[in-house]
């Protein structure tokens, strides 16, 4: 689909077993194999880019990496499906998470009503879905996914483990759907969405630094003013990097029922882009007991550097003059 907003498809239907093995994403060995090393953290006080905080002793370079482009991290594995699903046919997709010592990680810290939160997008940043799936006794997360066409998806999990200093993670591996894939062009950037009869309109820019966007509701031309908390808060912002798929997980300014913040029509965030390049926003928000998806593509311009101050210099040099018997040119 073709335009410039799409409504975010929550599995449903009838679940189908799936009895797919599993294997270690594509950078790492099978199950049971050493994790391979971790790679920086997002816990301590501070917010990374990953939209979670980063430990105080994390090296830059560490810290401003994006959440959701490695299987392996911090000891902790992202163990995807192996085998490829069907298109069109709701599924129970099913996952791991290893922990540091190489066995099913079973605890995790509540964040936003959820110990896990679960995002999925095709590649061409089509087909975007936010679902939270059920841990089982022996460390398999399970949910009905249904995978709207054929291609390949990266899968993102968005968890804190219970007792990891380094606080929140944002593990990624890619999915196999099987078909025909036709990937879909990226809509053109726009700052209006428009979705089961809600406008959704983007004020503010996304940039390579820390700046405030605000995502006005409304519905028939009026201002929603009683949108519903969902997940504990009026409104989840997540956005992808075309190319690589590099997550940004925003929460929103203020909390329901905190005594100042609005349940609309601006739900208001601040956020911060990992580097220049297009990017594709979707907002989760509640209304009347449904969560919808507003999308938005917006392009991120490189960071620029103040101009110097002019230095004085010294006069051009004159042009030389013709020695006698010469003709200048």
């Amino acid at each position: 689909m073709n335009t410039a907003v799409k409504v975010g498809a929550f599995g449903a239907g009838v679940v189908l077993a799936f009895g797919a093995a599993f294997g270690i994403g594509h950078a790492v060995g099978p199950v049971g194999s050493d994790p391979a090393p971790a790679h920086g953290g997002h816990g301590g006080a501070q917010a990374g880019p990953s939209g979670g905080a980063r430990s105080p002793g994390a090296t830059p370079a560490a810290a401003e990496m994006p959440g959701g482009l490695q299987v392996s991290e911090r000891g902790y594995t992202l163990v995807a499906p192996a085998e490829p699903l069907p298109a069109g046919t709701a599924t129970d997709f099913r996952f791991r998470v290893l922990g540091p010592d190489g066995q099913p990680w079973t605890r995790y810290d509540r964040a936003h009503d959820k110990d896990l939160h679960l995002i999925v997008a095709r590649r061409d940043l089509s087909g975007f879905q936010h679902v939270h799936p059920v841990l089982g006794a022996d460390g398999t997360w399970s949910v009905p996914l249904t995978f709207a066409n054929a291609g390949t998806y990266r899968m993102f999990a968005d968890f804190t483990p219970t007792g990891d200093p380094g606080g929140t993670l944002t593990l990624g591996a890619d999915v196999v759907v099987a078909g025909d894939y036709a990937p879909a062009a990226l809509p053109a950037p726009s700052r209006t969405a428009v979705v089961d009869g809600y406008t959704v309109t983007l004020a503010g820019d996304l940039t390579t630094a820390s700046a405030p966007l605000t995502l006005n509701v409304s519905k028939d031309g009026r201002p929603v003013t009683d949108l519903q908390p969902y997940l504990g808060a009026y409104g989840h912002l997540v956005a992808l990097r075309q190319g690589d798929l590099a997550y940004l997980h925003v929460h929103p300014q203020g909390a329901p029922g905190d005594g100042k913040t609005p349940a609309g029509p601006g739900i208001g965030f601040h956020a911060q882009a990992p580097s220049a390049g297009n990017y594709r926003l979707y907002l989760d928000f509640q209304h009347e007991g449904r969560v919808r998806t507003a999308e938005f593509t917006v392009t991120v311009g490189a960071a620029t550097t103040p101009t110097p101050p002019p230095t004085q210099s010294t006069p051009p040099a004159q042009p030389a003059q013709p020695e006698h018997g010469e003709h200048a040119h």
